[in-house]
């Protein structure tokens, strides 16, 4: 039997070591259990976010004393090659945006058991979670005009630097902040007093760079998240830094009315739908549609 103090010592290592090898699931996600460590400096403490590239996981950093949010990025080849441009694209961003005050500021990176691991700031709610909890009330104007002359800036300082984000959405910008007030929404026709909510703070930054491209190179596949993507990336005509703004655009127009502008998961009604907004599509774009995919 151990002595009182080696017990201990083999207890501190047990909790701050890894838990024992488990395989991945069947689409390469690592499977976890809460408490459980991220390395022995990271304790996970939930779960906060899950899409196609992975999980994010709220962790306990060890040494720095916060909470952070990790990003673990599913084991295969795919996942792990756009894990390692956002790396290389957030370390960029950092260096220019040193007070951080624009785009999510990356911690520290790590490759865990195959999988990409990348530690950010902990931050907010996203705008869509943002709207959802709010019942999809819209936001008053001019919060929309702060969170729009914010993302701009952000937009503009990724230009400037030949960087597309090309997946710009409200899932992808979140606040940094996320106390909120509730105040009567006297417009609800429900029964009784509906509060909605209101940010504490309007500060937000831009997330998930995974998916952004340089400039300078000729780029003709599909990008961007259906709702907000723009004519040109539907036309096969090729994109570029004005893809960004459209889909600035219809985010803005969201966060106004509380629903996505473009409802659909169709390309010819998705042009339709455009062309009923903005008029007629411009003829020097129709000319260069080489053959039509749809």
């Amino acid at each position: 039997m151990l002595p009182d103090h080696a017990s201990l010592f083999v207890k501190g290592l047990a909790q701050k070591g890894s838990p024992p090898w488990r395989g991945d699931d069947k689409d390469g996600h690592y499977v976890f259990a809460l408490g459980e460590n991220l390395t022995s400096r990271y304790k996970i403490h939930r779960k906060i976010g899950e899409g196609t590239f992975g999980q994010v996981l709220e962790c306990w950093d060890r040494e720095t004393r916060e909470m952070v949010a990790v990003k673990v990025v599913r084991s295969t080849k795919k996942y792990r090659e756009a894990a390692m441009l956002e790396v290389d694209v957030l370390q960029l961003l950092g260096k220019y945006d040193r007070n951080g005050s624009r785009c999510v500021q990356i911690r520290n990176w790590l490759d865990y058991r195959n999988h990409i691991c990348i530690v950010f700031e902990m931050l907010g709610p996203s705008l869509y979670d943002f709207l959802r909890k709010n019942n999809y009330c819209p936001f008053p104007v001019n919060l929309v005009r702060e969170l729009g002359r914010q993302l701009l800036e952000c937009v503009a300082f990724m230009h400037d630097m030949r960087l597309i984000h090309t997946d710009l959405k409200p899932e992808n910008i979140l606040f940094v902040s996320s106390e909120y007030i509730k105040i009567p929404d006297y417009k609800s026709h429900t029964e009784g007093t509906f509060y909605k909510r209101l940010p504490k703070s309007s500060a937000i930054k831009v997330i998930d760079f995974g998916s952004t491209a340089y400039g300078h190179q000729d780029h003709k596949y599909i990008v961007s998240t259906r709702h907000y993507r723009a004519p040109e990336v539907i036309l096969g005509l090729g994109w570029s830094y004005p893809c960004d703004i459209w889909s600035v655009g219809c985010i803005l127009v969201e966060l106004c009315s509380g629903e996505a502008l473009f409802q659909t998961h169709e390309n010819l009604e998705h042009l339709a739908m455009m062309e009923r907004v903005l008029g007629p599509l411009p003829q020097h774009m129709l000319k260069r549609v080489e053959c039509v995919l749809f």
